[in-house]
């Protein structure tokens, strides 16, 4: 079975962890700060908090802007459910927007309407999380501006993103957000084995974030309110979390930054290489322009007749009968909180079409270009058989 996506270790980095094993921490000691640096100088964001993974950061982000009971967060329903539940731990409300078809992201024109009709309920979000969907940057000058407008927050869920370009901005440089979150689960760009990120340039939520990550307990004296005292003194300032991620997940990590640039590069040429091999009428492929600036996370077909689901799943099972281990990403977080799935269906109809209609293929970096041809050609092999 070729797998939709998988992680590639390299001696290099089985001798960083080995030796992150051998020192003096195993847990809060120097790797995960210089792996903090690395991320934060790559992206170009001032600051970086490293958690034991991406929904943790979610959760410290959402708080640490002030999230709270009677909130509402919305989010892009066509994502992985940490991008809503993240507003549920905090007591919040989630809510959600339509993606747009070209690219899969957040619809700029379908969060203008509920935006302009939430303002008149009196029912605007606080916090507003755009998706990076499988590497490709949404709209985020379009986004900054209807924040200004309608002074909510920007929480990026970048999960997919470290490496990506919006125009000549690196994605998580927060230029245009409050907070940018990155995964190292097992298939994204880098892997920590599990692992997350929150770049800012803020030096207030980059605090707090540090905070939450940890108990809410700190040692600095420039924070505590009795500073007479030795080194073993510490004050609890938050109800935080133990968050934290563990110094050999950040050696890992550190050692796969080195080689980020070629996994990016040849996940691009796996998928223009896709995008010739494939056929076109079968299929919507991605945007030759998206992948230039994507890290290719995902590499997404979607199917130009939308059938219903008994033909949806004879396909996906003939393609991982056929050793072709195709997935989805993602079901409607909508359909998945209980929700009232006709009503969102009505409200957010190309999530709940996009999931009926599109399939995530093999693409990794160690994917030879000649596995990539056989998986290709039986791809459209099936297709034209049963369309």
């Amino acid at each position: 079975m070729f797998p939709y996506s998988t992680q590639s270790i390299s001696n290099s980095d089985i001798k960083n962890v080995i030796k992150s094993l051998k020192s003096k921490f195993l847990t809060q000691g120097p790797i995960v700060e210089k792996f903090e640096n690395s991320v934060a100088k790559f992206v170009n964001a001032k600051y970086s908090v490293a958690t034991n993974s991406a929904t943790s950061a979610l959760h410290v982000a959402c708080l640490s802007l002030g999230l709270g009971k009677g909130d509402i967060l919305w989010t892009a329903n066509n994502s992985f459910v940490s991008s809503a539940t993240c507003a549920l731990f905090c007591g919040a409300n989630v809510d959600f927007v339509d993606i747009d078809f070209q690219n899969y992201n957040i619809s700029i024109s379908h969060l203008k309407k509920k935006l302009v009709e939430a303002k008149r309920k009196n029912k605007l979000p606080k916090i507003i999380v755009p998706i990076n969907f499988s590497g490709t940057a949404y709209d985020q000058s379009e986004l900054y501006k209807l924040k200004k407008k309608y002074k909510f927050f920007i929480l990026e869920d970048s999960s997919h993103s470290l490496g990506s370009r919006y125009k000549d901005i690196k994605v998580g440089s927060c230029k245009y957000s409050d907070i940018s979150v990155f995964s190292f689960h097992a298939v994204k760009t880098i892997t920590t084995g599990e692992g997350g990120m929150a770049t800012t340039n803020d030096k207030h939520l980059f605090q707090r974030m540090k905070l939450l990550r940890s108990h809410g307990i700190s040692r600095d004296k420039k924070y505590l309110k009795k500073k007479n005292f030795g080194f073993w003194y510490y004050e609890k300032k938050l109800l935080g979390f133990n968050y934290r991620m563990t110094e050999m997940s950040a050696a890992l990590g550190l050692s796969q930054m080195t080689r980020i640039n070629k996994f990016i590069s040849k996940r691009r040429r796996l998928a223009f290489r896709y995008n010739n091999l494939l056929d076109a009428k079968y299929f919507i492929l991605p945007n030759k322009k998206d992948i230039s600036n994507s890290t290719m996370h995902l590499y997404i077909i979607r199917m130009k007749k939308i059938f219903n689901l008994k033909k949806y799943n004879q396909i996906f099972k003939l393609l991982r009968k056929n050793k072709v281990g195709v997935n989805l990403h993602y079901l409607p977080i909508s359909s998945l909180l209980n929700q009232s799935k006709d009503s969102f269906k009505k409200k957010l109809p190309n999530s709940y079409l996009y999931a009926r209609s599109s399939f995530s293929i093999p693409l990794y970096y160690d994917l030879s270009f000649k596995d990539q041809s056989k998986i290709a050609k039986k791809i459209n092999m099936i297709f034209k058989k049963n369309l």
